[in-house]
């Protein structure tokens, strides 16, 4: 892909080439029925959910025709249902990457990042069908952990890192099961096998080449990233028996 085609294409993502952002809410009520069910079903709260879901759209379409809704990157992260989520993303012209419009997705990421207080992001989850990932894991995060889970999933303090168009390799084929989380499957977490050391090489913010030996849980931060330029979520490798709302004690009282 050359200069111009590459912005192309984040020129289309951002204004309506829609392999981009359709955000879902999932409904605090639990109405995730579709409003064909029949009423016998619902009663007045089907009523209630139908009158709600017309005045809520109402207002938006009030609210875009203000201040229309602004294209990607986002300043959010797309959720499960967005179909950049489960496209290939496509790689980057290396003679673009200074430019003005990577710069800005790449700066938007990595805001998005700090700003959800995740460890790892890609482009596809602030709607640019880019292969863009980044990661971080500052020492304050890490002080979080007690040092015996600091020791078992082997995790470590990592400085910002940047790689565009990466490709992974696999250094030690053993896998290891622990719970992960997405920040586009908000609310849930499940138990996921990752290689235990992988090398990435790609490129940086900058161009220039770029390789990371990666071990424990900065290998299991890259190997989820890298799902998402390729189209696949936590929720494909899963132990689907493990699958929980992490809020879900809260629902009990």
């Amino acid at each position: 892909m050359n200069t111009r085609s590459c912005v192309t294409l984040l020129l289309l993502s951002r204004n309506g080439f829609r392999l981009c952002e359709s955000r879902v809410a999932l409904s605090s009520t639990g109405a995730s029925n579709p409003p064909h069910v029949s009423s016998h079903s619902f009663g007045h709260c089907r009523r209630f959910y139908s009158s709600s879901v017309k005045v809520r759209s109402y207002l938006q379409y009030v609210k875009n025709k203000i201040r229309p809704p602004s294209g990607p990157p986002y300043n959010h992260v797309c959720q499960v249902g967005e179909p950049v989520l489960r496209s290939q993303a496509a790689a980057v012209d290396p003679a673009a990457i200074t430019g003005p419009e990577m710069q800005r997705v790449i700066n938007t990421l990595v805001k998005v990042m700090r700003k959800s207080d995740c460890v790892g992001l890609s482009a596809p989850q602030i709607g640019v069908p880019l292969r863009i990932l980044v990661l971080e894991y500052p020492e304050k995060m890490l002080e979080e952990i007690s040092p015996a889970s600091r020791q078992v999933r082997g995790l470590s303090a990592q400085p910002l890192r940047i790689f565009i168009n990466p490709h992974l390799r696999i250094l030690d084929s053993q896998t290891v099961y622990f719970r992960e989380a997405c920040e586009s499957i908000a609310g849930f977490s499940a138990s996921v096998p990752r290689y235990l050391s992988v090398e990435v090489t790609g490129l940086n913010e900058k161009g220039e080449n770029v390789t990371w030996q990666a071990s424990g849980w900065s290998a299991r931060i890259l190997q989820h990233e890298m799902d998402h330029l390729n189209g696949v979520l936590y929720i494909d490798h899963m132990d689907s028996k493990t699958f929980v709302n992490i809020n879900w004690q809260s629902y009990n009282g």
